[in-house]
């Protein structure tokens, strides 16, 4: 035996976990499941279950999907326990789902399906978010949901006063939910400002990422809090992967070809909140605003250019955070200007 797996399934209320193995001749063997409770004694008893069941000279990893927040409790406390935890994106594992041979969609199978795809494929530790970062991704999480709220309510106030007769208390109840989550919105934006300055690394990293066109103290705070630091990433290909910003492009032969697209598989608040520092970087930089007019001309989309845009500023997001150097408008000139002194001597 060389590698055990323990697949688990995270739903709500249970665990659906399949225990696995890989021999030396790469042959994968399923060889126990079992439902536990998502709660903090069902955590004791899958712990216990799997020491049975396992080889003790040989540790065992435990990998399960990010299923919202409902696998996260499991996660920190098997990395509490000093286990070895992956966590995988869902459509990495139904994709590698649909190559199976499975006709039936269980629980059970699904907790199968990642037991294989961890025997399989060489998986990176997983790290809890530190507490820096988690802080600020819940705030500004819910600032975005009172953005939605806010913006669900103004509709709902410019149809009220557009009706024939309108309801003046009603109007009233509006405006007073709309002034309400102004406030609170306020106060999210001060505690995140707080919270930034408390520590002198954050805000320098913050500051430098601010240099960039169109990125502003929010948006560089929302990447830096769901990427957890940029933590696991290792390039830019799996930065916008992760951020559901990877094109996906279908042909065959010389009878299919497809739309290339943005799978949109992926941390959907990055997307969101790159969406106007994308438009505003459009409208204020000379670069961006030639990449953006460059792609329109070639295939007369502007939303599709916004999203390579917003793409690309991800990316010098990254770039900055690893490099530790401002944004440069003046880079391109100077390297053209080296070249161009290269070439006549």
């Amino acid at each position: 035996m060389v590698k055990q797996v323990a697949g688990i399934d995270v739903a709500q209320q249970e665990l659906v976990v399949c225990l696995g193995r890989m021999y030396d001749d790469w042959t994968p063997e399923l060889c126990a499941s079992k439902t536990f409770p998502n709660t903090s004694k069902g955590f004791a008893a899958f712990i216990q279950w799997v020491n049975k069941f396992s080889d003790a000279a040989l540790p065992v990893r435990y990998v399960m999907e990010a299923t919202g927040v409902y696998h996260e409790l499991l996660a920190y406390y098997l990395d509490e326990q000093g286990l070895e935890v992956s966590i995988i994106l869902p459509n990495k594992i139904s994709n590698y789902a649909r190559t199976l041979d499975v006709k039936t969609v269980t629980d059970k199978t699904a907790s199968e399906a990642i037991a294989l795809f961890g025997l399989e494929r060489k998986l990176d530790q997983w790290s809890r978010p530190k507490g820096l970062f988690k802080k600020i991704k819940q705030l500004t999480r819910e600032r975005g949901q009172l953005v939605d709220e806010r913006t669900v309510l103004k509709n709902q106030l410019h149809a009220d006063q557009a009706e024939g007769e309108p309801n003046k208390k009603s109007i009233e109840r509006i405006k007073k939910r709309i002034a309400l989550l102004n406030k609170q919105e306020e106060e999210i934006r001060g505690e995140l400002k707080e919270l930034i300055k408390s520590d002198a690394g954050m805000q320098q990293l913050i500051l430098l990422i601010c240099t960039l066109p169109g990125v502003s103290l929010l948006t560089a705070a929302t990447v830096l809090g769901e990427t957890n630091g940029f933590d696991l990433i290792r390039n830019k290909r799996q930065l916008t992967s992760y951020a559901g910003l990877d094109v996906k492009e279908k042909q065959s032969g010389t009878s299919v070809k497809g739309k290339a697209r943005i799978s949109k598989k992926g941390n959907r608040y990055l997307r969101k909140v790159l969406h106007m520092p994308a438009l505003a970087a459009i409208r204020h930089e000379e670069r961006f605003k030639a990449v953006f007019a460059r792609l329109v001309a070639r295939h007369g989309i502007k939303m599709k250019a916004a999203v390579a845009i917003q793409r690309k500023l991800l990316e010098m997001i990254f770039i900055l955070y690893k490099t530790k150097k401002p944004y440069d408008r003046n880079y391109f000139k100077k390297q053209e200007k080296i070249i161009s002194a290269v070439v006549n001597n």
